[in-house]
C-alpha cells in the first residue's frame, strides 16, 4: 500500500511488532490507540471503550466484531459502529501501511457536535443515563448557557410523553433556572439531571399525538379561543382544549394572552392537583422564556392533559370540612378589586404574613382583601403569601411525619408559581390563586405545632469554611436544624449569598433526584433574590437548606454516573493499565 502523504498520518508501530502480538497499544499524539491485526488487515481504534473506558486491548475479536469484556459492548471493526446503543460508536483511526511501517490518522473528528446532538437524542429515547451525562457535558463545552441541551430535552419531552407536561419537564426547567446560579463546573450536572428525568418520566409512555389548529383563513380571535379553552378544561375535554390553545398560538396571540388563558383555566377550580397544575403551567411558560416562544405551539398543548384531569379541591374533604373553605373563597372572589392598586406607602406586610400564618380562614381572607383594597397591590400580597408558605418549611418541626415535608412544600411552590405568574401578567383570574395559596397555608397550620424557632447564628466564622461545611452536614441523616443554622451563620459572617445559593445547588446535585427537593431549592433561590435587601431574604434559604438536609444523604447513584461521564470526558484513566 502506498502511503498518502498527509501530515495527519503519524507512524504508530511496525507491522512486525503488531503481527507478533496481534494486538498492540501505542500512544500517538496524546491518543491511546489499540492496533489490531485481523482478517489480513490492520485496524486502529481508541483503546478506551466508549461506554465506560475499559481498555479494549483486553477484549476479544471474532468474525470482525470487537467485544469489550467489561459490559460486553460489541463493535464492528471496519466502521466502529456499535451494536449496543448504550455504548456509543467506537472511534477508529484511518490506517495506511508503508512497507513495515503502520501509520494512523489522528486528526480529530469533524462532526463531533452533530454526533453529540444525535447521541443526546438516543439517550432521551432509550432512557440511557450515562449517554445523557456524556453528551450533556460535551454539549456544554460548546454552549455554556445550556440552552441547546435544554431545548433538545424540552422538545423531546413535550412530544414523547403521552400524558403531557409532568415531573420530568418541570425538573428540567427547575435545573435550567438554577444553571446561572451554579458554579460553572456544576452546570452540566444540572442539565444531566434534568434531561435524565425527562427520559425517565417519558420511558414506557405512549407518545403524544398532537392536535392541529382549526382550519381556515379566518380563525376565531384569541379572546373567544380563551373562553372555549376554559370551557373545554371545565368539562375535562383535553383534546378540545388542545385545539383551542394551538389555534390561539397560530392566530398570533401574545405570550401575555397565552399566559392569561392558561392561568385562568388553572384557577377556575381550587388548588388543582395539590398545587402541581399551576406550578406546571408556570414552568412551561418559563421554559419558553429560555427556549424561545417559537416553541409555544409544541409546548403549551402538553399542559392540556394535566389541566383537564387534575383533582379539584372542591372534591377534597380537607377543603370542605370542618370549614367550607371553597365557599369562603367563592364569597371572597366576589370582593376582589378588578385592578388592585399599589400604593408606595403601604406597610402592612409584616402583619399580613403573621395573619396568614396564624389566623382562622375567614380572618385570613378578610386581611388579604383589605390589603388589596388599601393599596398593597397584587404582587406584594402574593409575595406575603409566598413568604408565609416558606416560613412553614423554615419552622417545620421534625416531629412531624416525614411525608408532611411534601405537604408544606406543595404550598410553597404553588405560592411561588402564582407570584411568578403575576409578575408575568397580573390577570384578575390569577389573583384568585393568591387566596387559594393563603388557604393552603392555613390548612398546613398544624405542621407548625409547635413551630421551631428560627435559628440564631453561631459565632461568626470564615464564610468559605462554613460553605465547605454544608456537604459534610448532607453526608449525615437529619441534620435539618444544623443546616438552617449554617445558613444564618454564613449570612451573619458576611458571606456572599450567591455563593451560598450555588452551594445549595451543588448539594442538591450530589443527591439522587427528588422532585420535591428540586422544586424547593429552585423556588427558594428565586424568592431569596426577590427579597434581597428587605431583611427577609435569608428565610427562603433556611427553608431550602432544611428541606435538603431532611432528604439527604441518598445513595447518590446518579452522581456516580455523572462523575464517570465527566472523567471520561476529561480523558482520565478509569481502568486503563498504568503506564
Amino acid at each position: 500500500m502506498t502511503l498518502t502523504r498527509d501530515t495527519t498520518y503519524v507512524r504508530a508501530a511496525s507491522l512486525a511488532e503488531l503481527r507478533a502480538v496481534e494486538r498492540l497499544v501505542v500512544h500517538v499524539h496524546g491518543n491511546t490507540v489499540c492496533l489490531i491485526a485481523a482478517d489480513d488487515r490492520v485496524f486502529a481504534v481508541d483503546n478506551r471503550c466508549p461506554h465506560m473506558g475499559f481498555p479494549l486491548h483486553r477484549g476479544s475479536v471474532a468474525d470482525g466484531i470487537l467485544t469489550c469484556h467489561w459490559h460486553h459492548a460489541r463493535f464492528d471493526l471496519c466502521t466502529g459502529g456499535t451494536f449496543d446503543q448504550w455504548a456509543d460508536n467506537l472511534r477508529r483511526f484511518p490506517v495506511e501501511v508503508d512497507g513495515d511501517d503502520i501509520y494512523v490518522d489522528v486528526s480529530p473528528p469533524t462532526d463531533a457536535r452533530a454526533h453529540q446532538r444525535a447521541r443526546l437524542r438516543d439517550g432521551l429515547e432509550r432512557d440511557l443515563p450515562l449517554v445523557l451525562a456524556k453528551n450533556a457535558i460535551a454539549l456544554a463545552d460548546g454552549d455554556p448557557t445550556g440552552v441547546e441541551a435544554f431545548r433538545a430535552g424540552l422538545e423531546f419531552g413535550v412530544a414523547r410523553r403521552g400524558g403531557g407536561w409532568f415531573r420530568g419537564l418541570t425538573t428540567l426547567t427547575c435545573f435550567m433556572n438554577l444553571v446561572p446560579r451554579l458554579d460553572p463546573e456544576e452546570r452540566p450536572a444540572a442539565l444531566y439531571h434534568g434531561l435524565a428525568d425527562v427520559a425517565s418520566d417519558s420511558a414506557g409512555d405512549e407518545p403524544r399525538f398532537p392536535v392541529g389548529p382549526l382550519p381556515g383563513e379566518a380563525p376565531p380571535p384569541p379572546e373567544r379561543l380563551a373562553r372555549w379553552f376554559r370551557r373545554f378544561v371545565e368539562v375535562r375535554d383535553s383534546e378540545g382544549a388542545e385545539r383551542a390553545v394551538v389555534s390561539a398560538v397560530r392566530t398570533g396571540a401574545s405570550p401575555a394572552q397565552l399566559a392569561d388563558m392558561l392561568f385562568a383555566a388553572a384557577t377556575d377550580h381550587r388548588y388543582l392537583d395539590g398545587g402541581h397544575t399551576l406550578d406546571f403551567v408556570n414552568k412551561a411558560l418559563e421554559a419558553l422564556d429560555v427556549a424561545g416562544w417559537d416553541k409555544a405551539e409544541a409546548v403549551l398543548p402538553s399542559l392540556c392533559p394535566q389541566l383537564a384531569a387534575a383533582e379539584r379541591m372542591e372534591e377534597s374533604n380537607a377543603w370542605r370540612n370542618p370549614v367550607d373553605i371553597v365557599a369562603l373563597l367563592e364569597s371572597a372572589f366576589e370582593r376582589l378589586p378588578a385592578e388592585p392598586r399599589e400604593e408606595p406607602g403601604w406597610d402592612g406586610r409584616r402583619e399580613l404574613v403573621k395573619t396568614v400564618l396564624n389566623a382562622d380562614a375567614d380572618v385570613v381572607l378578610d386581611a388579604l382583601l383589605a390589603a388589596l383594597h388599601e393599596g398593597a397591590g397584587a404582587l406584594r400580597v402574593a409575595s406575603a403569601v409566598t413568604f408565609a408558605a416558606a416560613t412553614r418549611i423554615a419552622r417545620f418541626p421534625t416531629s412531624n411525619e416525614f411525608s408532611d415535608w411534601d405537604t408544606a412544600l406543595h404550598t410553597f411552590t404553588f405560592a411561588n408559581a402564582v407570584e411568578q405568574g403575576l409578575r408575568r401578567s397580573a390577570s384578575p383570574e390569577l389573583l384568585r390563586a393568591v387566596l387559594d395559596g393563603a388557604m393552603s397555608v392555613y390548612l398546613d397550620r398544624f405542621l407548625n405545632v409547635p413551630a421551631i424557632r428560627l435559628p440564631q447564628p453561631l459565632e461568626c466564622a470564615e464564610p468559605s469554611a462554613l460553605r465547605a461545611e454544608l456537604p459534610k452536614l448532607l453526608d449525615e441523616q437529619q441534620r435539618v436544624d444544623d443546616a438552617g443554622r449554617l445558613v444564618v451563620t454564613y449570612t451573619a459572617a458576611g458571606g456572599d449569598p450567591a455563593r451560598l445559593v450555588g452551594a445549595l445547588g451543588a448539594g442538591l446535585l450530589r443527591e439522587d433526584r427528588n422532585f420535591h427537593t428540586i422544586q424547593c431549592v429552585e423556588a427558594a433561590a428565586r424568592q431569596h433574590e426577590l427579597l434581597r435587601g428587605t431583611g427577609e431574604e435569608t428565610l427562603p434559604l433556611i427553608a431550602a437548606a432544611r428541606y435538603l438536609a431532611a432528604h439527604a444523604p441518598t445513595a447518590r447513584a446518579q452522581r456516580q454516573t455523572y462523575d464517570i461521564a465527566r472523567r471520561l470526558h476529561r480523558g482520565e484513566k478509569l481502568y486503563e493499565d498504568a503506564g
